[in-house]
């Protein structure tokens, strides 16, 4: 076995070795995060012998995701099979397919690109009767999007609106929009988390899995998560709370 520890810094060092409870490391660029990151999946599967089942880690990109991926097999071998490493989008399409049932769809769930939105919010203007040219397909996709990431569903956003008759109008869309989605058995990539933490939320069973199943997380550019995605690293580290995440103040505020 390989020592683990060996060429860590002392702040390194220390963020690998904290494994209990929650950790944050505050870090520039090249300096050693993922590292960290890696390291510490290592000294927990092989110096605490927590089972790679239980460790969650999650990050931005999929390019990310892989490379994180292959520096942990590097470490700890063909175990690293075993781990739930991916995008945040990634890890909730797996609860989706297991769980999608729950809020009505079918397993077998498509995901709508930005055409495939904005053919059907063009069907939704024709059918609801309102002006294409006053209200675009491309600006009604960009306000649903920034609802979604707010959390807001159409009757929330709606209640926003306070006599805003543009606002109003793209709730009505907004609406029908979701309707549409549903009668075709497809959701688009931001209900991806909203619609994991809507299950999770209304399901303690599942809740109840997913929380003792990752006992550890870890969370890699934290920097960049919404109100979305740390709701849902909320709701997962609730029970354990051993939650480790790395993020770059100098690229946006933590």
């Amino acid at each position: 076995m390989q020592d683990l520890l060996e060429g860590l810094n002392d702040k390194q060092y220390e963020a690998v070795i904290n494994y209990e409870g929650p950790c944050l490391v505050i870090a520039g660029a090249g300096s050693g995060k993922t590292k960290v990151l890696t390291h510490k999946i290592a000294y927990l599967i092989q110096e605490k012998n927590v089972k790679p089942w239980n460790i969650l880690a999650i990050t931005f990109t999929n390019k990310a995701a892989n490379e994180m991926k292959e520096r942990v097999e590097k470490l700890v071998g063909e175990v690293a099979k075993d781990m739930w490493i991916g995008t945040f989008h990634a890890i909730c399409v797996r609860i989706l397919r297991r769980y999608i049932d729950r809020i009505g769809f079918e397993s077998s769930f498509v995901i709508f690109d930005t055409t495939d939105q904005r053919a059907m919010i063009k069907n939704c203007l024709k059918d609801l009767n309102i002006d294409d040219k006053m209200f675009t397909d491309r600006i009604v996709q960009y306000e649903i999007s920034n609802a979604k990431n707010e959390m807001l569903e159409p009757n929330q956003y709606l209640a926003r609106a306070n006599g805003d008759f543009r606002k109003e109008k793209i709730a009505s869309i907004y609406e029908l929009y979701q309707k549409r989605l549903k009668e075709n058995n497809a959701i688009d990539f931001d209900d991806i988390i909203n619609f994991a933490i809507k299950i999770l939320t209304e399901n303690p069973d599942v809740l109840e899995y997913y929380s003792e199943k990752f006992k550890y997380i870890l969370v890699d550019e934290y920097q960049d998560t919404n109100k979305a995605q740390f709701m849902l690293v909320s709701l997962l580290a609730a029970r354990y709370g051993n939650i480790t995440v790395v993020g770059d103040n100098d690229q946006r505020n933590i």
